[in-house]
């Protein structure tokens, strides 16, 4: 049990605990469901165990209660400053949340976007939807081959919280198209990546549901396919998102409308960027029904539009994450096969660790090599599925932040 202490704000008196309270020992307090019926009971119990502390594994249901116990001071029509009091509480919260925050590997996050876009609840989504592009972002801006790396990794090897995956993946994506190729202002940068991560709010559990099902998707399902950007707007729009130009690129995400970006309004351009990085995670992730292909044929898939000329934003993202991105699997010439764990000098020359020498036999620990080298230059892509090593993401990750000094190029 990993115990962080509790915003006492964050306890409505009078309601079923939603979570249990516990001291800085982990000593049960309170049961999940106990009813605190005053604020001196809360206390007693607060001086009683040192302090009130929970699982980490509840911390959402404690954020989303500490929401709530804000809006119930504004109906209750409590004077400014006793709001301010929760609020001036929960700073040191939220600062002890961030530490938290850092500490959580890449299952973690599965689990928090997976738990965001499952449970909409109206009062926290925006704040909780926060908390996670917050996480994203400072993934991308420290460690972007990493991101790309957890991300692709699982999104190829993983049917568990598809949805949440892919949702993720492609907001990544996006964000680093728009802010390393396209150049786009820092307020477009910030509604790609927050558009691309609610795209598909209304059918993340159908999204789970098929890429379990082995038949093909029913008339009701398909239904529900057919009618989900525009579901996916209204629902944002019901639980309190009401930039228009996100509800847009919403709705948009799925039109396929070929020509130079230029040409299309700040909707627009938003849901093409995602509409070509949303076709990529989608061939690249496995379903029951069928395996993955390689990263790069899903790649060169987004490259070219509907009319089979080069596409402006399927290029766009195919500079900022590589025709080999990290996390995906290449044959060297050497007859190894590695791991990208890089972005390299261009789209083509990423650095890899084998993880298969040329005998066919796994690696003790993997050999870094630099694909611009010939003798080590990438000879073809290979498939998540025909590689039958386990990757360890917290072995291999770290190999993802080496020092730019540590570059060959």
């Amino acid at each position: 049990m990993h115990l962080v202490p509790v915003n006492i704000e964050s306890i409505r008196l009078g309601q079923p605990l939603p979570f249990p309270l516990v001291d800085k020992d982990g000593v049960l307090l309170a049961r999940k469901s106990f009813v605190v019926v005053s604020r001196r009971e809360l206390d007693e119990i607060s001086q009683r165990g040192g302090g009130l502390f929970i699982d980490v594994a509840d911390s959402e249901a404690h954020h989303r209660a500490y929401v709530e116990r804000l809006y119930d001071l504004v109906r209750e029509d409590k004077p400014l400053g006793e709001i301010a009091g929760a609020k001036i509480s929960g700073d040191s919260a939220s600062e002890r949340q961030a530490e938290q925050d850092d500490r959580m590997d890449w299952l973690d996050l599965q689990e928090t976007a997976n738990t965001l876009l499952r449970d909409t609840h109206a009062t926290s989504f925006a704040d909780r939807l926060t908390r996670l592009l917050r996480q994203l972002e400072r993934h991308s801006l420290r460690n972007p081959d990493g991101t790309l790396f957890a991300l692709i990794y699982l999104s190829a090897t993983d049917t568990h919280m598809y949805s949440a995956t892919h949702s993720m993946l492609v907001s990544v994506m996006c964000g680093l198209a728009a802010k390393d190729v396209l150049n786009w202002s820092a307020d477009d940068q910030a509604l790609v990546v927050r558009t691309a991560l609610t795209m598909n709010v209304a059918m993340t559990e159908l999204q789970d549901r098929l890429a379990l099902q082995v038949e093909a998707p029913n008339a009701v399902q398909r239904a529900a396919i057919s009618t989900h950007a525009q579901r996916s707007a209204e629902q944002l729009r019901s639980m309190g998102i009401g930039e228009h130009d996100w509800l847009e690129a919403v709705r948009g995400h799925h039109t396929q409308a070929p020509g130079p970006l230029a040409e299309r309004n700040r909707a627009q351009r938003i849901a093409r960027l995602i509409q070509r990085a949303d076709m990529f995670a989608a061939r690249l992730a496995p379903r029951a029904a069928r395996a993955p292909i390689a990263p790069a044929a899903a790649m060169q898939a987004c490259y070219f539009d509907e009319k089979k000329a080069i596409d402006e934003a399927g290029a766009a993202l195919i500079k900022a994450v590589g025709i080999y991105q990290p996390g995906s699997f290449v044959r060297l010439a050497t007859n190894e096969v590695a791991v990208v764990i890089k972005r390299g000098a261009n789209t083509t020359t990423p650095r890899v660790a084998v993880l298969i020498n040329r005998a066919g036999l796994p690696t003790v620990e993997p050999t870094i090599r630099d694909s611009s080298v010939r003798e080590y230059r990438i000879v073809a892509s290979v498939a998540h599925r025909d590689v039958k090593v386990q990757i360890n993401l917290e072995r291999l990750l770290p190999l993802t932040a080496a020092p730019a000094s540590d570059r060959p190029w």
